[in-house]
């Protein structure tokens, strides 16, 4: 399983950016994967994840009504569109895939333990 983040930069306010994570060796569309981030001094957070019964989708409070995952199957990819950028978005990003089966988005976004993580992609914004 590999995991492969990308689309950070620095960014300002109010700004968007379209963050990648190219999979493989398991399909996204059939394994919970999701965005956590990390903060200086803060504890990781999950962002927002697709769990793996049907329709699942979780988005943290932090970042509802300014993000949207979506996946494309037949690139393997999961990405994290954040708009309305702030400078409390400032973090490491990684994406993060369990081979486990039958939970929801939330319970993945609040596991301490996925099974594989990507390289993070540092997401910045700032003026």
């Amino acid at each position: 399983v590999q995991l492969q983040a990308s689309g950070g930069g620095l960014v300002q306010p109010g700004g968007s950016l379209r963050l990648s994570c190219a999979a493989s060796a398991f399909s996204v569309d059939y394994y919970a994967i999701g965005w956590f981030r990390q903060a200086p001094g803060k504890e990781r957070e999950g962002v927002a994840c697709f769990g793996t019964t049907d329709g699942s989708e979780y988005y943290a409070d932090s970042v509802k009504g300014r993000s949207t995952l979506t996946k494309d199957t037949a690139e393997n990819t999961v990405y994290l569109q954040m708009n309305s950028l702030k400078p409390e978005d400032t973090a490491v990003y990684y994406c993060a895939t369990d081979l486990s089966l039958g939970y929801s988005a939330d319970y993945y976004c609040h596991l301490d333990d996925m099974e594989s993580w990507g390289k993070g992609t540092q997401v910045t914004v700032s003026s």
